[in-house]
């Protein structure tokens, strides 16, 4: 079986006759006839029955040719993703980033690069730094935001940003007063605490016990945005960074500068070994526009 049999028997199915599908394959009608029983031989059984001169497909030959125009709309697909690959580059994006950037950088650049890019299909998730790294290391997403604790190894890797930590307070809260909170401040409010793997929860621990801080931690998460979901319903406070609080400032969340400073670092991360496309190249820089 090879695929000019298979093109002929599509053909034949689609126009119901020999004579027609010899002037649309530009073929004699013999040659057709020829090239059916050549199918059926290799396949072991008939894709027609011959009555009165006419082809009048199987039973079996209709459930083949329902096979057969499933594999021709993939090669359609493959068709059309050539087309995009010509016209586009890569004709797609798919793109990973931590929680905390995926509710304000991420979007608006996005919205920057599909403005002149209406035709590229975005993939995005957002995921855990740890997730986000393995998606890309394995070659799933072309791009990854994510904080720097991760492992490394297995991705191309590039500092992207750095945000100064700020203290996020519930409106109303004894806090609110201050114009720069210090460690000793937050002695005995209720804190909503980074995952124990974040490197800025690693830093700010050291901070508190060189202060002889003991923090009353009343929940963990790894997401940024959920600390501040935390705060503004008044559960306690917590430290963010200002971007991820963006969404939340006046409504039930206040910010205050926290000291001495500290900062959230995010990498981008790509597979190696993998040039990447002009597209993504676009993308990055519409990125770093944005911070």
């Amino acid at each position: 079986m090879n695929l000019r049999q298979i093109e002929v028997f599509r053909v034949v199915m689609t126009n119901g006759t020999t004579a027609r599908a010899a002037e649309v394959l530009h073929i004699s009608q013999p040659a057709i006839s020829k090239t059916i029983q050549e199918l059926e031989r290799s396949l072991g059984f008939a894709l027609f029955l011959r009555i009165k001169g006419r082809l009048h497909p199987t039973p079996e030959g209709q459930l083949f040719f329902r096979e057969v125009e499933h594999a021709f709309l993939g090669l359609a697909h493959l068709r059309g993703a050539a087309a995009r690959i010509r016209d586009f580059g890569s004709g797609e994006l798919r793109i990973a980033c931590l929680s905390a950037l995926s509710t304000n950088i991420l979007p608006r650049a996005m919205k920057r690069f599909m403005a002149r890019n209406p035709n590229i299909a975005i993939t995005f998730q957002a995921r855990m730094s740890s997730t986000v790294r393995d998606l890309v290391a394995s070659g799933q997403f072309d791009l990854g935001v994510v904080a720097d604790e991760i492992d490394k190894t297995g991705v191309t890797f590039t500092e992207f940003a750095r945000f100064r930590v700020a203290v996020a307070i519930p409106e109303g809260h004894p806090l609110e007063s201050l114009d720069t909170v210090r460690p000793n401040d937050l002695a005995g409010h209720p804190f909503i605490a980074l995952a124990p793997e974040d490197t800025t929860r690693a830093e700010a621990e050291e901070l508190f016990q060189a202060a002889g801080v003991k923090m009353k931690t009343v929940i963990e998460t790894p997401y940024s945005t959920t600390i501040c979901a935390m705060v503004a319903a008044g559960i306690g406070i917590g430290l963010v960074d200002p971007l991820t609080a963006e969404p939340y400032l006046g409504r039930g969340l206040l910010l205050k500068p926290f000291e001495p400073e500290m900062y959230f670092r995010t990498l981008l991360i790509t597979p190696p070994n993998r040039l990447p496309s002009r597209h993504l190249e676009e993308f990055v820089a519409d990125l770093k526009a944005e911070i």
